[in-house]
């Protein structure tokens, strides 16, 4: 017979495993913050970037003093254009949440702030993605004959919440699974 010390042993080590895997909050330039980087090193947030793995269900939180976040497509970010921004945010503590796998792009609002560096892209995986070994460019931007996005809405928030979660539905399903193998085999 398993005894309860056993099973209560192998339900918090699974427990454990899935905690490793759970969704993260990333603030977005470590310590620094969203800055605009100084002129020797205007690849801050690429180089930020490449340093972390973003998945479905993480979040992204910019701190930033008199400047705004803004996401737009992906031609707003080479051209530094905000005027057809997905979200805006310009309260000093915005939450982005990855709810799905793909690149987002986000630059300041600032004037000049983006075309000196102040800018991010964020490759997110899907849950069975392997990140490729070359992250996005970029050194040099498309031409600027491209027509800003048709789709793109303006979404003003003044407030921005982080938030982590865990799978516990699944953490409960695979506990119960196993409690039930236990107490059956006894």
């Amino acid at each position: 017979m398993a005894s309860f010390m056993t099973i209560f042993c192998t339900c918090f080590l699974i427990f454990l495993v899935s905690m490793a895997d759970a969704s993260k909050v990333f603030k977005v330039g470590a310590d620094l913050g969203w800055h605009e980087p100084g002129p020797k090193n205007p690849h801050f947030y690429t180089q930020w970037a490449e340093k972390n793995r973003f998945r479905i269900g993480d979040s992204l939180l910019f701190k930033y003093k008199n400047d705004s976040v803004v996401e737009v497509e992906k031609w707003g970010y080479y051209h530094c254009n905000t005027s057809s921004s997905i979200v805006y945010f310009n309260n000093g503590r915005s939450t982005i949440n990855l709810e799905k796998s793909g690149m987002f792009f986000f630059i300041s609002g600032a004037p000049n702030h983006c075309k000196n560096g102040q800018r991010l892209i964020v490759d997110v995986m899907s849950l069975h993605h392997q990140r490729s070994n070359s992250p996005p460019s970029i050194a040099n931007p498309p031409q600027s004959n491209l027509a800003p996005s048709p789709h793109s809405t303006v979404e003003k928030s003044s407030s921005g919440s982080a938030a982590v979660s865990v799978g516990f539905g699944s953490v409960f399903i695979v506990l119960f699974t196993i409690v039930v193998a236990f107490v059956g085999s006894a």
